[in-house]
């Protein structure tokens, strides 16, 4: 499969290619100059849930899993704990990013960050369906663009170094 930049995370630090430190980058002549979106990031709070549901960590671990499918994600790995007395935490690594929840059954709210990678990627379904398994009366959906600066699409990227105290 051919991939663009807009299907891949940006180089995570490390490369072939010799590139100033990203610290020692030079600043992007307009902040909003960019080459392409890396991904997408959806941000939901879920209000008026079903409160068994929020508090039910196994319920919580197949929903992630099923919204990570619809989104057309790759699940690597799904961390839960469910606090005493209530509520549920959970992080879905995927190959494209992440989703995660955290719930408070006592106020039937939920909220969740789901951000993916890739053209091949929809997060607004992972959404629909947390919204809809959680029975959620209400939510608020906001979701934006992740973009790649010029400076990061035009060249590779080497690790920070630890700055030496002085």
């Amino acid at each position: 499969m051919n991939q663009r930049l807009s299907s891949l995370h940006p180089n995570p630090g490390w490369g072939e290619a010799a590139s100033p430190a990203l610290c020692n980058a030079p600043a992007l002549s307009n902040p909003g100059d960019t080459t392409d979106a890396v991904g997408k990031h959806c941000i939901l709070e879920l209000y008026d849930c079903d409160c068994a549901r929020l508090d039910d960590e196994a319920f919580l671990r197949d929903t992630i899993t099923t919204a990570a499918k619809r989104a057309g994600a790759t699940l690597l790995n799904l961390i839960t704990h469910r606090f005493e007395p209530q509520g549920v935490t959970g992080l879905a690594l995927l190959a494209e990013s992440h989703i995660s929840i955290h719930t408070w059954p006592e106020s039937g709210y939920a909220a969740v960050d789901v951000f993916t990678c890739g053209d091949h990627t929809m997060p607004e379904k992972a959404c629909e369906v947390l919204r809809e398994e959680l029975a959620a009366r209400r939510h608020k959906l906001t979701s934006f663009r992740r973009e790649t600066p010029e400076t990061l699409g035009e060249a590779g990227r080497e690790p920070v170094t630890a700055l030496a105290a002085g």
